[in-house]
Formats: C-alpha cells, sequence, structure tokens
C-alpha cells in the first residue's frame, strides 16, 4: 500500500476540493486529490499478484518514458527503455520481455516495423502509444501486430490496466525466445549458436549480431550506417569500411551459402533467402 501523497511528489498536486484532472506536458493525464486528503488515505494505486514482469518501453520523448517507467515500477515490475526504434530492436534481442510499450512514432525505425521484428521471433503482447486518433491509424496499428492502441494524453493507470490485462491473458513470464531457421541457418536464441546444416559456426559476438540480424531481416537492402547504428550501436567510433570487413569475414564462414550475402552497390547489403 502506498499513500497517494508519496505518489503525487511525482505526479504534481491539483488543488482544491474534489477529484480532478490535469493535462499532463508530456502526453499525460494525471488524477489528482487535495493535498489534505492525500494525507489521511490510503490508495492502492497498483494492485495484483503478477510477478517476473519485464517491460520494453519505447518513446523519444524522455519524460514520457520516466512516467511510463515510474508507473510499472509501482506495479512492481522491471522495464528497460529505448529512445528510437534501433534501440528497442537491440533491447529485444538481448533480454525476454512479458510486454512492450511502443510509441508508433519512433524515430530511426517506426513503432510498427519494430512490432514486426519482434513477431519473428516472440508473440509478447504491444501497446501502442500515438497521438493520432482516427480509426485509420488505429487500424494500422493492429494490422501491424499492436495487440492495443493508447492515445496521447492517457492516463498512467489505464495504461497498466491495459497492460495487466494483456499480460494476464497471454501468460504472465517473459517469453523465452528459442530458435530461428533461415534458409540453411538454425539460430539458437538462447546460447547464441549458430548452425549451418549441421556445423556449428564459430563467430565473434558481433558476427552473430550482424548475422543475426541479416537473419531476421531477409530479403531486405540495409545501407552500411544504418547496420551499423543496429548492430554496432550509435556510439560506435569508426568507418562503414568496418561493416565491409565483417560481411568479408561472414561470407568466409557460411561457405558455401556465401552468396546469401547479396552486396547492393552504392549502398549497402542484403542477406536474400
Amino acid at each position: 500500500m502506498k499513500t497517494v501523497a508519496a505518489a503525487f511528489l511525482f505526479m504534481g498536486i491539483v488543488s482544491g476540493k474534489g477529484a480532478q484532472l490535469e493535462s499532463g506536458r508530456y502526453g499525460v493525464l494525471w488524477e489528482a486529490i487535495p493535498l489534505w486528503e492525500a494525507h489521511h488515505m490510503d490508495y492502492e494505486l497498483f494492485q495484483g499478484p503478477l510477478t517476473g514482469i519485464r517491460v520494453l518501453i519505447a518513446d523519444a520523448d524522455a519524460a514520457v518514458r520516466e512516467i511510463v517507467q515510474f508507473s510499472v515500477q509501482e506495479a512492481g515490475w522491471a522495464c528497460s527503455e529505448a529512445r528510437d526504434g534501433i534501440a528497442a530492436i537491440k533491447l529485444f534481442r538481448r533480454q525476454a520481455y512479458s510486454l512492450a510499450i511502443l510509441d508508433v512514432e519512433l524515430p530511426e525505425i517506426n513503432g510498427k516495423i519494430v512490432c514486426a521484428q519482434f513477431r519473428k521471433t516472440a508473440r509478447i503482447p504491444v501497446i501502442f502509444l500515438s497521438v493520432h486518433r482516427s480509426e485509420e491509424n488505429r487500424l494500422a496499428a493492429f494490422d501491424a501486430g499492436g495487440n492495443d492502441y493508447v492515445v496521447k494524453p492517457f492516463y498512467p493507470r489505464e495504461l497498466i490496466a491495459r497492460a495487466r490485462s494483456l499480460i494476464s491473458l497471454t501468460g504472465h513470464m517473459a517469453e523465452t525466445r528459442h530458435r530461428l531457421a533461415v534458409g540453411p541457418l538454425r539460430i539458437d536464441l538462447d546460447s547464441h549458436l549458430i548452425h549451418l546444416d549441421d556445423a556449428l559456426l564459430q563467430l565473434t559476438p558481433r558476427e552473430y549480431d550482424l548475422l543475426l540480424f541479416f537473419c531476421q531481416n531477409p530479403n531486405r537492402a540495409f545501407s552500411r550506417n544504418l547496420l551499423l547504428d543496429a548492430v554496432w550501436g550509435e556510439q560506435f567510433i569508426g568507418t562503414d569500411r568496418t561493416v565491409d570487413t565483417h560481411v568479408k569475414s561472414l561470407r568466409e564462414k557460411i561457405k558455401p551459402y556465401h552468396n546469401h550475402i547479396v552486396t547492393v552497390w552504392g549502398y549497402g547489403y542484403k542477406f536474400e533467402v
């Protein structure tokens, strides 16, 4: 049990008697009650038996991420946060999650494409956040694989209630992803081992990440810079020739299937299957 007063140190308080609503600066609506009532009542903001939950939050707005993270942690769940689509995909590859909350308009790679990437290896529930209210935008989000659609501004407690309902329906433990099969390749996502036909490939960690990215995105061309951001990270210091070096090494190691990695001249590479 937590007092409302403690929660309002973070949320802010609307003065006056009776329940009121305040439109937040960052796309959030807060419910508020007078301070004198907050000191004299307990209010169970987030309740329920769900444990062992990890949530992925991806939104370009740091304030929205902070608010959602606060609400998720108040529910007793763990969370990770990303500011763009590339960062969200990288986090998803490294950790199993029970649910994802994605802004539709994520930079770099939008939320609908991020959701589609998630769907290739796991079936966790996804809640989309968006400023767009139209039926067309809502349906597009569901077509992309979303399970729910919440319009900004929103009530944090309602968002958590929706998340709780989805997790309860789908099984609340973080989903374990096992294997991915692409052409002759068999990838064990838990052990990070890749077999080519029946042979175990000896790959460096970066070669594994690059080959996994290719396999999760077959038949799509990617620029060298995008590959650097997605596999090496935005903080990488170096040139795009690093990609060329690793592609050359991968081609050697996956022979006789090396022609699956195709050079797109003047642009980058794609993995054809």
